[in-house]
C-alpha cells in the first residue's frame, strides 16, 4: 500500500465512520500526514449529504433535512459536534476561572454549556439544510464540506497546540501540527476556490476560516483537537448560511 493511498484511508478512518481497508503498522505521525487529505474527505462527505438531501427532498423539504442532519452526524460519528459541546464546557467553566479549561476540557461528562451548544448547532444545521433543500442547490454541500475540513490544516499549521500542564502525551491538536506540508492548505484552498464560480458565497469561506483561527489565537493562544472539530462544525453552518443568503 502507497504512503498516499495509506494517508488517504487513514484520514477516511478518522473524519467518517465509512468502511475502510485495515492500515497496517500505524503510527502517530501518520494522522498528522494523513491530515492533508481531510479536504478530500469533505469532498465524500458532502458528496453523500447532498445525495441524501436530494431524494429527502422528494417527499419534503423538511424531511430531507432531517434524514441529513441524521446522515451527517452518523457518517461523521458525531466527532466535530463532540469537539463543539466540550470546548463550549471548557469555555464556560474557564469564564469563570481560566485554570479550570483543560479540566473541564478533558472530562468526558457534558455540561449545560455542551447541551446548549449542541442544541443551537444541530437546530440551526436543520433549518439551513431545509432551506438549501427549499432552493433545490443540493450541490453546495460538496465543496461546504471540504472547506471546512481543511480549515483544520491552516488552524493546526499557524496556532500553537495546548497541552494540559500535566499531560504526559501528546494531543491530538499537537499531532496533526507535525508534518503538515505549509503548502498543502494554500494549495487545497486555490483549488477550493474554483467553488465561487458556482455559488460566490463561497468567496466567503477563506474568511470564515481565519475567523475562526484568530478567535483561538485571541481565547486560546493555540489549538487543541477539540477546537478544531468545533471549527469544523462553526465553519460548516456559516458556509450554509452565507449558500442560503447568497446562491
Amino acid at each position: 500500500m502507497t504512503a498516499p493511498l495509506t494517508s488517504f484511508i487513514l484520514a477516511v478512518q478518522f473524519l467518517t465512520r465509512l468502511p475502510t481497508p485495515q492500515v497496517p503498522e500505524f503510527e502517530p505521525a501518520a494522522l498528522s500526514r494523513a491530515s492533508s487529505f481531510f479536504p478530500a474527505v469533505g469532498f465524500i462527505v458532502g458528496a453523500v449529504l447532498a445525495l441524501v438531501l436530494w431524494a429527502g427532498s422528494h417527499i419534503d423539504p423538511w424531511a430531507g433535512a432531517v434524514l441529513t442532519l441524521g446522515t451527517w452526524a452518523l457518517i461523521t460519528g458525531a466527532l466535530h459536534l463532540d469537539g463543539l459541546s466540550d470546548l463550549a464546557d471548557a469555555l464556560g467553566a474557564a469564564h469563570a476561572d481560566e485554570t479550570r479549561f483543560h479540566e473541564v476540557l478533558k472530562d468526558p461528562h457534558i455540561g449545560t454549556f455542551g447541551v446548549v451548544s449542541l442544541i443551537v448547532q444541530l437546530a440551526a444545521k436543520l433549518v439551513l439544510l431545509m432551506l438549501v433543500a427549499e432552493q433545490e442547490v443540493f450541490w453546495v454541500l460538496i465543496p461546504l464540506c471540504a472547506w471546512a475540513r481543511l480549515g483544520p490544516l491552516f488552524w493546526a499549521h499557524f496556532l500553537p497546540a495546548l497541552r494540559p500542564p500535566s499531560a504526559k502525551t501528546d494531543g491530538m491538536g499537537e499531532r496533526f501540527s507535525w508534518e503538515i506540508n505549509p503548502i498543502t492548505p494554500w494549495a487545497w484552498a486555490a483549488l477550493l476556490l474554483l467553488s465561487a464560480w458556482g455559488a460566490p458565497a463561497f468567496l466567503a469561506a477563506p474568511f470564515i476560516l481565519l475567523v475562526w483561527g484568530a478567535y483561538l489565537h485571541l481565547r486560546l493562544k493555540g489549538q487543541t483537537g477539540d477546537s478544531l472539530g468545533a471549527g469544523i462544525e462553526v465553519s460548516e453552518s456559516l458556509l450554509l448560511l452565507a449558500c442560503v443568503l447568497f446562491v
